[in-house]
């Protein structure tokens, strides 16, 4: 392979131009690569190298499953009203919920309609009329992963509706995850918005009672007592609230932050189904009391005066700017299934970034340096071509990285420094069969093709193995480790590229035109 037609030698070209062009980037400033397309943009810096927010967040299972046993309570309260079943007795206990239903006559038809309610909950009858309703362990382990993966996604679509650039969003065990959010400067208000459920419901007042009578204990059965969201003069501190929920907040399609009457508010749509049930509730219920609750407090509760039927409205109150931002942000993320729980906070300063940056750029440069120094030493104007390639090889992988908008950290620097020494190995690899083979006496093109083709299976066996190692640390690794795997897959792929084909084709052009009787590997 020692004559390069024209279209290889134009393709070569053509790659080794284009990653000059991807690799332009990374020389801007941010505000000019800001002002570029998003395809043609730099590498962008982990949060080791640009600073920001490191949070460590807990999914409150044992709330998954609280909230599961109260939703069947209620489940239990209607179906047997409904069916004008008597009861008494109802509520959790422990880690089941039990009943006992009065007349005797009724205990079979109430046990086939609890078995229909949940095929989940397995129903336990006992001798007194009681029945007693529990999740399997295998039921719970499921709603608890379901409910680790959608605050994982209600997570990721929160630090989205933020804009926040290249945030790193990951599952860690079997309950936690890792937030990290480069450049970030203002975490607390990261964690208010990751720590609120956002559990949006409307529901009506229980006017059969008074506040002041709940507060006493006399909540009536079905309603609960609800703190208000809003304090003031003439404002209640608490409502008492009927537990059915009219219509929940994953009905909602969108919510913005906008203006009624010169105040802040957030206006809603609801979905069609949405809509048609909250149009049927108002229709239902004109001259009675809408509360709107979010996360457990009463937001406001205006009267139905007329049927709402357009499946839009607005919430109102004494709020912010910033707040009804930060509210129908959440609203339009959706609903945490689960509290979340701060368990570490740390905080990376721009300048230990900087000062990460600076020494990884020394530690490149320094390395850079010495196996540029080193190869022209030992192979003169030979090691001078692999310095041109290996040149090239941190350009392509650079332009890599920036055109797959891979986030580079310090291992992935690391990963770097390390391709370049593997780089020029392949180089000397071919180099010192070159000469091995010129001493055996061969020309010096038979010298040069043999050492090319002899070392390349030495050569691709070795990052072979790299490439399978790199494999698997991409695959159980995480955060860091995987962008260590990821530089150091590209660098191998690059490496092979520019020793195997652009050395070749340099050393050959080199070669003819110079028109040299001898290899000059001194």
């Amino acid at each position: 392979m020692n004559y390069f037609p024209t279209w290889k030698i134009a393709l070569v070209a053509a790659v080794s131009l284009l990653g000059i062009v991807f690799a332009f980037p990374n020389l801007l400033t941010r505000e000019q690569a800001d002002r570029m397309p998003s395809w043609f943009q730099p590498v962008s810096l982990g949060l080791d190298l640009q600073g920001g927010s490191y949070l460590l967040l807990e999914v409150d299972t044992a709330f998954v499953v609280r909230e599961q046993m109260t939703s069947l309570v209620e489940a239990i309260r209607t179906t047997l009203r409904k069916e004008k079943i008597k009861y008494a007795e109802l509520g959790t206990r422990g880690d089941h919920v039990s009943v006992r239903v009065i007349e005797a006559d009724d205990r079979a038809r109430a046990r086939d309609l609890l078995k229909k309610l949940d095929p989940d909950a397995g129903v336990e009858a006992r001798d007194d009329g009681s029945f007693s309703l529990k999740y399997s362990e295998e039921a719970l382990r499921l709603r608890k992963q379901s409910a680790v993966e959608q605050s994982l996604e209600i997570v990721r679509r929160r630090i989205d509706e933020l804009g926040t650039r290249e945030p790193s969003i990951q599952r860690q065990g079997e309950d936690r995850i890792v937030v990290q959010l480069p450049g970030v400067k203002d975490p607390d208000r990261i964690k208010d918005l990751l720590g609120k459920t956002a559990k949006l419901t409307f529901h009506l007042l229980d006017d059969s009672t008074t506040p002041e009578e709940a507060s006493k204990g006399r909540v009536p059965p079905g309603s609960m007592l609800l703190p208000s969201a809003e304090k003031g003069d003439g404002l209640p501190e608490t409502y008492v609230v009927r537990k059915r929920v009219e219509v929940g907040g994953d009905m909602l399609v969108d919510s913005k932050a906008t203006y009624s009457e010169g105040r802040p508010v957030v206006s809603f749509r609801f979905s069609a189904a949405g809509g048609k049930k909250f149009g049927d509730a108002t229709r239902e219920n004109a001259g009675k009391f809408l509360a709107i609750v979010l996360d457990d407090k009463v937001i406001s509760a205006p009267r139905i005066n007329e049927p709402i039927l357009g499946g839009s409205g607005i919430i109102s109150g004494s709020f912010t700017v910033q707040q009804v931002q930060d509210l129908s942000l959440l609203l339009r993320a959706g609903a945490l299934p689960a509290p979340l729980q701060v368990l570490e906070e740390r905080t990376v300063g721009p300048d230990l970034g900087a000062d990460s940056i600076r020494a990884g750029a020394i530690a490149c440069a320094i390395g850079l340096a010495l196996v540029v120094v080193l190869m022209v030493f030992i192979y003169g104007t030979m090691g001078m071509l692999a310095n041109v390639a290996l040149t090239l090889n941190l350009v392509l992988l650079l332009a890599c990285l920036s055109v797959l908008g891979a986030t580079l950290t310090l291992p992935g620097i690391a990963g770097i420094v390390l391709t370049m020494g593997m780089a020029v190995d392949a180089n000397v690899l071919i180099y010192e069969r070159m000469r091995e083979e010129q001493r055996n006496g061969r020309s010096i093109m038979s010298a040069m093709q043999a050492g090319f083709d002899r070392a390349f299976g030495t050569i691709f066996d070795a990052n072979l193995t790299t490439l399978a190692a790199a494999a698997l640390l991409f695959q159980f690794g995480s955060g860091p480790v995987k962008g260590f795997a990821v530089t150091l897959t590209l660098g191998l792929l690059t490496s092979m590229f520019t020793a195997v084909m652009v050395t070749r084709m340099m050393v050959v052009l080199w070669i003819k035109v110079r028109r040299l009787k001898s290899l000059p590997l001194s």
